[in-house]
């Protein structure tokens, strides 16, 4: 077996390994709630029972979505199948959702219609047992998928220990019930409901993020772009742009500004060179290098260089200026252009060219726009 395919293997066990943990928890867990709920007529342990049972389904779900993810790459995709778990994700989301609201509408019930609850000693020490077994359960389940990025193990995780919170409000209830004969359980359970619909939400949001899309993270940029500016030949590296298809699979694309001088062979070996690099420190796959030239030989592209940047840079909303290069024998010019997203592209690239054309009359003037898709390069 190579070591390439080591990481996803263990990964997969983590995940399947803990995953039956929390579903045979879990179910345990709701077969004493239900019994409990049942005989003592509380409404609150019964739902805390039915709330366990949606754990252990989430966990399922998230068994099936990593096997699946684990599929190999084929003809139809041939990038692999690891955004699936973003998707089981998204339905144990759903699941703590559903759960929350469930809960809600059944507290509101008991609100209307109060059934007098009959708790025994034996009843409070399953319940006992059972929030700190969920907080266990919780935190275990939460570091497992942290150590190996599962967002489905961390969204279960997050609503094993709001479960516990659930179950140590019920307690309290119950307790507060045999001491004073006051019944707030399903009051209570209407406040612990809008905690779970809560982190439903939130969950699902974030989950919905990672689908759509997001800005890289800025630690992961910076050590690229550090190790990139690293070799001799290059200037600045620019227009990096990662790619996700699935937990710990990151494909990306740069842009890399060398002399005018290098040779088509001294471009390749650099290439070649820094793709093998940031594979092996970040684990990101270098699909694409890109080249920007700058001029070497006079000082005339170096003052045209300067009052380009100065005009470019004028503007707040024109975040960085690179790539540019001059031909003052053709009188033609080329750079880049990185606007936020304050501003339509097609509108600042409008100004931009207007007051370059401007200042270099006797110029034809390419610009590029670029969008701010990762934190301020080298």
């Amino acid at each position: 077996m190579s070591s390439s395919a080591s990481p996803e293997l263990n990964r997969e066990k983590v995940i399947v390994r803990t995953s039956v943990i929390g579903i045979l928890t879990n179910v345990f867990l709701a077969a004493f709630k239900a019994f409990v709920g049942i005989v003592s007529h509380s409404i609150a342990v019964t739902l805390d029972a039915v709330n366990n049972l949606s754990d252990a389904l989430s966990s399922i779900i998230t068994i099936v979505g990593t096997k699946l993810a684990g599929k190999l790459p084929d003809k139809k995709h041939p990038l692999g199948y690891g955004r699936i778990e973003y998707l089981s994700a998204m339905i144990v989301s759903g699941i703590v959702l559903y759960a929350g609201i469930t809960s809600l509408v059944e507290s509101v019930k008991k609100i209307i219609r109060p059934e007098t609850p009959d708790y025994s000693t034996v009843s409070l020490i399953i319940i006992a047992v059972a929030v700190a077994v969920k907080i266990l359960l919780g935190r275990y389940v939460k570091a497992q998928g942290q150590k190996v990025n599962s967002g489905s193990l961390v969204a279960s995780g997050s609503d094993a220990l709001f479960d516990a919170v659930l179950s140590s409000s019920v307690l309290l209830c119950a307790i507060l019930f045999l001491v004073t004969g006051l019944s707030l359980e399903a009051y209570v359970g209407v406040v612990i409901s809008g905690f779970i619909i809560k982190s439903g939400i939130e969950m699902m949001i974030e989950t919905l993020n990672e689908i759509l899309g997001m800005r890289a993270d800025k630690e992961t940029t910076d050590r690229i772009k550090h190790l990139l500016a690293e070799e001799p030949e290059v200037r600045g590296a620019f227009d990096l742009i990662l790619h996700n298809y699935g937990p710990n699979k990151d494909l990306a694309s740069v842009h890399l500004e060398l002399p005018d001088t290098m040779t088509v062979r001294e471009v390749d070996r650099l290439t070649r060179r820094v793709e093998s690099k940031i594979y092996r420190e970040t684990g990101v796959i270098l699909t694409g290098v890109g080249v920007y030239s700058f001029n070497t030989e006079d000082e005339e592209t170096s003052r045209i260089q300067n009052e380009v940047r100065r005009i470019v840079l004028s503007h707040d909303w024109a975040v960085q200026f690179h790539g540019f290069y001059v031909d003052t024998e053709e009188k033609h010019m080329s750079f880049d252009a990185v606007m936020s997203f304050e501003i339509p592209a097609r509108e600042g690239l409008q100004i931009l060219q207007q007051e370059v054309s401007a200042a270099f009359p006797d110029y034809t003037v390419e610009i590029t726009p670029d969008v701010d898709v990762s934190v301020t390069e080298l």
